[in-house]
């Protein structure tokens, strides 16, 4: 089983949705993991029912949502991988300081003490400015890869990077090989 969790970059949702969508189809049985922003944010993409219904209806699976929910996720539930899809800044901070705070922060350091692979699709706009120490500090980490990444705007967000979730399912297939796609970061 693969887990699945969506943080809150909203703007990206729609393209995780994609990737999910996708993952499933191709016979892969998910588990999804929300942190509290995107299981509980209505937005002008999408209100937050409306979120976790496509989501149930894509995985067929509970949605986990709580720290007490995520922390089986490791030894007692093991999964394959999981994929962080939108990972926001905020989240990746977290990870790479040891913060554990959310389901989905509970659901990777769970996941990473037992050494499976974890997928970052990253969506933040202050990625190449505070967060860039992060990205630093995560890309040193045994089984922690990325999907390549871009800057969405540099003239107006000259500090932000999305992930190219068209690579998503690719990046995943790599990953199994313990293989990071290269560049990391693209045009």
């Amino acid at each position: 089983m693969i887990g699945y969790a969506f943080c809150g970059s909203f703007c990206t949702i729609s393209e995780s949705l994609s990737a999910l969508e996708k993952l499933s189809h191709s016979g892969h049985e998910i588990q999804p993991i929300m942190s509290p922003a995107a299981y509980g944010t209505d937005t002008r993409f999408f209100g937050s029912e409306e979120l976790r219904s496509k989501i149930r209806i894509l995985t067929g699976r509970k949605i986990i949502h709580t720290i007490e929910e995520a922390e089986p996720l490791g030894p007692a539930m093991p999964l394959e991988a999981l994929i962080i899809a939108p990972c926001t800044g905020n989240t990746l901070a977290k990870l790479a300081n040891g913060i554990t705070d959310t389901a989905v922060t509970m659901a990777a350091k769970a996941h990473l003490r037992c050494d499976r692979p974890l997928l970052i699709a990253l969506a933040s706009n202050d990625a190449l400015s505070q967060n860039l120490q992060n990205i630093s500090k995560i890309l040193t980490r045994h089984s922690v890869y990325f999907v390549p990444m871009r800057q969405d705007a540099p003239s107006s967000k000259p500090h932000s990077l999305v992930a190219d979730f068209d690579l998503l399912e690719e990046s995943f297939e790599a990953m199994r090989r313990g293989k990071q796609i290269r560049p990391i970061f693209t045009v």
